[in-house]
């Protein structure tokens, strides 16, 4: 297969540079893969996983959401966080979304309630994500 550029990068650091055969995005409007000379585009990224597969092998990781941006250079992808699924432990999973139902059910403003309930949903996406 051929190699293209791709970069995922998160607020805190750059994650990965170099030469891919192809990544799999999750989009907003549905999963896209990316192989060299892709039609240029931009998409949003929901909560899930990255695949991404090179001539040394491939590697899943988490993304919480972000931005894909396909151009001729190739595919740079801005997270709001990448993990590494084998950096995910379910058992903190499993206990932060028991606190953040709390959270939802102790909110006493509609802010509050919509920032716990969209952290619930990137938990559950999260944890859906060790299931693959």
């Amino acid at each position: 297969m051929a190699a293209f550029h791709f970069e995922l990068v998160s607020p805190e650091r750059l994650i990965f540079s170099g030469e891919v055969e192809q990544v799999v995005v999750p989009g907003s409007e549905g999963v896209f893969t990316v192989l060299q000379n892709h039609a240029p585009m931009m998409s949003t990224i929901r909560p899930g996983v990255i695949e991404v597969t090179s001539a040394t092998g491939a590697d899943k990781l988490f993304v919480r959401g972000g931005f894909a941006d396909v151009s001729a250079k190739g595919l740079t992808i801005l997270a709001e966080q990448a993990i590494p699924l084998a950096d995910l432990d379910v058992a903190k999973i499993d206990a932060e979304l028991r606190a953040v139902e709390e959270d939802i059910e102790d909110a006493s403003t509609d802010a509050t309630r919509f920032a716990a309930l969209l952290r619930r949903d990137q938990l559950a996406a999260m944890r859906a994500a060790l299931n693959l």
